[in-house]
């Protein structure tokens, strides 16, 4: 490694885009992943679907209880 790095060519910002979206990555344990994964296969469809499905229902719920 390196003792000093030379910073004097280095574009400030060149990567930086402000309306990028981060998508944090989400880990389900065990039990919850085996649970979304057979509705998925059932569905023919990917865990990112049915995940978000399962979401957007019980936000819909949490709606109607407040």
């Amino acid at each position: 490694m390196k003792r000093e790095n030379n910073f004097s060519k280095g574009e400030r910002g060149k990567f930086f885009r402000p309306n990028a979206r981060i998508h944090p990555p989400i880990c389900l344990d065990e039990e919850r992943y085996k649970f979304v994964e057979k509705i998925a296969k059932k569905k023919k469809t990917d865990l990112t679907s049915v995940v978000n499905e399962i979401i957007k229902g019980d936000k819909e719920l949490a709606k109607t209880l407040t």
